[in-house]
């Protein structure tokens, strides 16, 4: 009685062995570099990066075994070549578009790391933060679209199918464009802000009429997270055409201003010593700005602003808020006939002087 082994050529046998050890061999090699350079701190490879790319590349080392010659000998599939070699091609595809992907994740995972957006100078992290958010989506859609374009292509029936689709869908093509447009336009504006960042994560905001913070950045959409805790969902192309207000695109820290509306008898001078002695209570000035001046005067009162300076906007506005009511109570209380007042002046008729 034959055996399997009694009917498969010898050489084809052999031919097998050497192939799969090679590719275990090839795969502990592979794997041994990159976990010896991921313990060394002297290299850029962060901790876990093998876990991440370890399964793609040995899927990417199957999909080359499986078109071994000597496999489908030794199986007796000799017949069932296209198939081989067609599992192979996707296979190898399909492995290679997830480690591109989980590459990308670890590229961004190297840079981002070097920088912190906890610190009160945050703005390079922040710049950082946001390019790689945005370019990471572009990257993304583009690896996935040319993956999926290489496996369709791979089938002669459906690049056939693809072509005539094509030639004969002109007029159909120019409609679809015409609709894609404002999409187009919506991915582009995306990619316009990260280029030329005119927002990045976490920047302080008033759009619409709402103060907030950049909390999220897309490629068709921004979130900005208002003061109260509402989002505040706006297209992207918003930020590209139309005027809003960011008050941290230089830098995080910010001038505060606090207006007055008092009688023509508030004592200057006085009410700068009373500024300056409320800034330098409070931890939230950094002391840079400490500035009082009368702005305008109208009929019945003149306008005083006082301006201040703290390290980011959400200090600006507790110090704004303390520095108020810390100097209308002082109004109050050592000179209430500063408080704006309207006058009224009554005279007597000739005939009540008269009657007098």
């Amino acid at each position: 009685m034959n055996t399997f082994f009694d009917t498969v050529p010898t050489k084809a046998l052999y031919f097998f062995i050497a192939s799969t050890l090679g590719v275990l061999i090839t795969y502990w090699v592979i794997s041994f570099i990159i976990k010896k350079f991921g313990k060394d701190p002297k290299y850029l490879i962060p901790h876990g990066t093998f876990k991440k790319i370890s399964s793609p590349i040995f899927l990417i080392i199957v999909s080359i075994w499986l078109r071994s010659p000597s496999l489908r000998t030794l199986l007796q599939l000799e017949d069932y070549t296209y198939y081989f070699k067609k599992v192979s091609t996707i296979l190898f595809i399909l492995s290679l578009t997830w480690l591109s992907l989980n590459l990308l994740k670890i590229i961004k995972t190297i840079i981002v790391s070097n920088y912190d957006v906890n610190v009160e100078n945050n703005l390079r992290a922040r710049k950082i933060y946001t390019q790689f958010n945005i370019l990471e989506r572009i990257f993304i859609f583009i690896i996935i679209i040319f993956a999926v374009g290489a496996v369709l292509m791979s089938f002669e029936s459906i690049r056939e199918l693809g072509v005539s689709i094509f030639a004969s869908a002109g007029v159909a093509g120019i409609i679809i464009g015409f609709s894609a447009q404002k999409m187009i336009g919506t991915v582009l504006a995306g990619i316009q802000i990260a280029i030329a960042q005119p927002i990045k994560i976490d920047d302080v905001v008033i759009v619409e009429g709402e103060w907030g913070r950049i909390e999220e950045i897309t490629l068709t959409y921004v979130v900005v997270k208002i003061w109260d805790k509402r989002r505040l969902i706006v297209p992207t192309p918003y930020f590209i055409e139309k005027p809003f207000q960011n008050w941290t695109k230089t830098s995080s820290d910010i001038l505060g201003t606090v207006f007055l509306y008092t009688d023509y008898n508030v004592p200057f001078d006085a009410l700068r010593k009373e500024l300056t002695r409320i800034l330098e209570g409070t931890e939230l000035w950094d002391k840079e700005v400490n500035v009082l001046q009368v702005t305008d005067s109208k009929q019945n009162s003149v306008e005083i602003r006082a301006l201040m300076s703290a390290k980011d906007s959400p200090t600006a506005w507790d110090l704004r808020v303390h520095v108020r009511e810390k100097l209308i109570t002082f109004l109050q209380k050592n000179y209430p006939e500063s408080i704006a007042k309207n006058r009224v002046l009554l005279e007597k008729s000739s005939d009540e002087n008269n009657n007098s």
